[in-house]
């Protein structure tokens, strides 16, 4: 296995936190071969800061300014181009508030090394805990439960198989990007790495790998999407372009989708006491996410 890895983190208006991510990648004892920062337009001076506290002087880093905000998903799209296109093997993905651990890298690398070559998954995710060290209710690992030969192999190397992950420390290999294409840039924010995951794990291996662990540093331990306010927008459009665009789940996986948003929606307008803005949000949501399509890649 090849050890030549791009770190892709990209970055909105959090130049503290970014990096606190950027010192924890210098530190990895398994160190990326380069880190790719790629900032969606901060207007916090981030680009100030990284120069004046040194970081844009280190050659392990590149810094990509983006002229215009275009969300997590196109940053990742834009990310991951950049670095299969630089001819990176392993792509490293995680946002500016995920901080992994000294050996998060390492973790994931020994767990690949324990498969058998024929067996080796070629998507490995890390454990994602908040601040209390608790699992974060926002990036909880999806269990591949359909694929019991799946489940043995990974439990025999203290790993789960995965249906579909976040893009918060997520190691993935170049093959993938050669069969399953880029994330889908269109989705600005929210569900682009679940579609892209699944629509790769549909077919592909991978693992979730508890001895490789990232604190995901979120203002707030969110616990339900109804708290969303007016950006539940996205959530909605999103996933039903998942259902009616994506080939990333089955019939069966899209049936049992459209009936927990059916469910969901009634919720979020009641917690939201019925705000203009979260109307607003269901009513374009909906709209948008049926009658409109993501642009093509």
């Amino acid at each position: 296995m090849s050890a030549c890895v791009c770190a892709i983190v990209v970055t909105y208006n959090r130049k503290i936190l970014l990096q606190e991510c950027l010192d924890a990648l210098l530190a990895q004892t398994h160190p990326p071969d380069r880190i790719l920062v790629i900032d969606n337009a901060s207007a916090d001076g981030t680009a100030e800061a990284l120069r004046t506290n040194g970081y844009l002087e280190k050659k392990l880093i590149e810094y990509i300014g983006l002229p215009l905000n275009i969300g997590g998903a196109g940053g990742f799209h834009e990310g991951i181009k950049r670095a299969y296109q630089q001819g990176f093997d392993w792509l490293w993905l995680m946002d500016d508030d995920s901080i992994p651990e000294v050996d998060a890298l390492a973790q994931l690398f020994k767990a690949h090394r324990q498969f058998d070559e024929a067996n080796r998954p070629t998507l490995l995710a890390s454990k994602v805990v908040w601040t209390d060290g608790s699992l974060h209710p926002m990036n909880p690992p999806i269990v591949k439960v359909a694929a019991p030969e799946s489940l043995l192999l990974a439990a025999q190397h203290a790993t789960a198989s995965i249906r579909c992950n976040t893009f918060v420390s997520l190691l993935l290999h170049r093959s993938l990007v050669e069969k399953y294409g880029l994330p889908v840039a269109d989705y600005f924010i929210w569900s682009d790495d679940i579609e892209y995951t699944a629509r790769i794990l549909r077919y592909e291996f991978g693992v979730v790998v508890p001895t490789s662990v990232v604190w995901h540093k979120t203002a707030k331990k969110y616990t339900h999407m109804n708290d969303a306010g007016p950006r539940y927008y996205y959530h909605l459009r999103n996933n039903l372009w998942i259902i009616t665009r994506s080939q990333a789940f089955s019939r069966k996986e899209k049936i049992k989708e459209t009936l927990r948003i059916i469910s969901e929606i009634p919720v979020y307008l009641v917690r939201s006491s019925l705000k203009w803005s979260s109307l607003r949000a269901v009513t374009f949501g909906l709209i948008d996410g049926i009658f409109k399509s993501p642009k093509k890649q």
